[in-house]
């Protein structure tokens, strides 16, 4: 019988987990436990160990534009209080409305904004850790250029629960724009709108995100066609020559405009939701070739366009990952399933281990020798 745990400290959160390595027992580690069909399944454990009361405030300095905070906070309630000082952390995840800050950096989850404002390596400057030898690290610090040991912080954001339990977080704040604005264009093919992307990249203009939706995609949130959204923000006089330079798009401000991008930032949770037998492939490419990846794909798809990352979903989890004649891996595209039906970890999932796999397994040993915790994350490969 699995037993629960909540510490309410960090202290007592590193001292469970040095029992648990202690007594030999597996561990499940997380916040909420909102991204159970991500990842892979985690293989059934002796105990959970939860970081929900784990929500404090530790210091905010809004002059100084930093913030940390504990690992179990619920993402929406800091987005809440740092809204308050028009700051924010631009990270704009899945399951924001539900996920802990612990959750998302443990995922490595972002959203439209990446394009300008990067990802939660980009924007943490430190983080404690409670290790599974019952010890309390910290990486980093308050202050912006202050690295010691920031490298532990962001070799843990996106190792899903596997390495360590992260326990507080401190984020650089951006000052949230005055004006935003976003444009709408719809276009008969894939090709076409990322003409229209290249131009913009090439041109003057720095938009905050650029995504791309297929015809599947744009239909579940009532547009058509191969649709490019540009999502802008700064002065009045900046937004208004997004408008001159986008004259044929359609603008979108106000309660429509978050309404927008809301749908995008929600469209992989809502899929999931819908289709339990449903999975997510990410694929990741070189700009000039995304047009071929997301347009291989007769499902719903949703890429950032100026990353070159997109998301196809799939009602039914495919049995292997997609290879395109002539595509992958020749041009330098990679592609991974993010999630999957629930319970269980379909064929495929991880592409083929590359020469970066010896490291992953020596990191683990040095801080999980024992291999407890969230066993069978990262696809049973860690």
């Amino acid at each position: 019988m699995q037993v629960s745990q909540q510490p309410a400290s960090a202290s007592e959160f590193a001292a469970a987990l040095g029992a648990a390595n202690a007594a030999g027992h597996r561990v499940e580690l997380g916040g909420n436990f909102t991204k159970h069909r991500w990842a892979g399944p985690i293989e059934p454990a002796d105990v959970r160990i939860e970081t929900v009361k784990l929500n404090r405030v530790i210091e905010y300095e809004p002059r100084d534009l930093t913030i940390s905070v504990e690992a179990g906070m619920p993402y929406a309630e800091l987005t809440k209080l740092l809204a308050a000082n028009r700051q924010m952390v631009p990270l704009d995840p899945p399951y924001a409305a539900t996920a802990t800050v612990g959750g998302v950096l443990a995922a490595n989850h972002s959203g439209p904004r990446r394009r300008l404002f990067g990802t939660a390596r980009d924007l943490v400057i430190g983080m404690s850790f409670a290790t599974m030898e019952g010890k309390l690290v910290q990486a980093g610090g308050m202050v912006v250029k202050n690295v010691a040991g920031l490298d532990m912080a962001k070799l843990l954001i996106g190792s899903w629960g596997t390495l360590a339990a992260i326990t507080s977080v401190n984020f650089k704040l951006i000052p949230k724009d005055k004006f935003t604005r976003t444009f709408l264009q719809s276009f008969d093919s894939a090709a076409a709108a990322l003409e229209e992307r290249n131009r913009i990249l090439t041109s003057v203009l720095q938009p905050a995100a650029i995504d791309l939706l297929n015809p599947a995609a744009s239909a579940r949130i009532g547009r058509t066609g191969w649709l490019l959204a540009i999502g802008a923000g700064g002065s009045q006089a900046l937004v208004d020559r997004y408008s001159r330079e986008l004259a044929s798009a359609e603008p979108l401000e106000g309660d429509t405009e978050r309404a927008f991008w809301h749908s995008v930032e929600t469209f992989a949770e809502r899929f999931l939701d819908e289709h339990s037998g449903g999975a997510i492939v990410r694929v990741s490419s070189a700009l000039r070739d995304l047009a071929q990846a997301v347009s291989s794909h007769n499902g719903p798809a949703v890429a950032r366009a100026a990353n070159g990352v997109a998301s196809l979903f799939h009602q039914t989890a495919p049995k292997s990952l997609p290879a395109p004649a002539g595509f992958w891996p020749s041009q330098g595209s990679q592609s991974i399933m993010e999630a999957g039906p629930a319970g269980r970890s379909p064929a495929g999932m991880w592409p083929e281990s590359g020469s970066e796999f010896p490291v992953m397994e020596k990191i683990k040993n040095m801080m999980d020798p024992r291999h407890l915790l969230n066993k069978g994350r990262l696809y049973g490969r860690i």
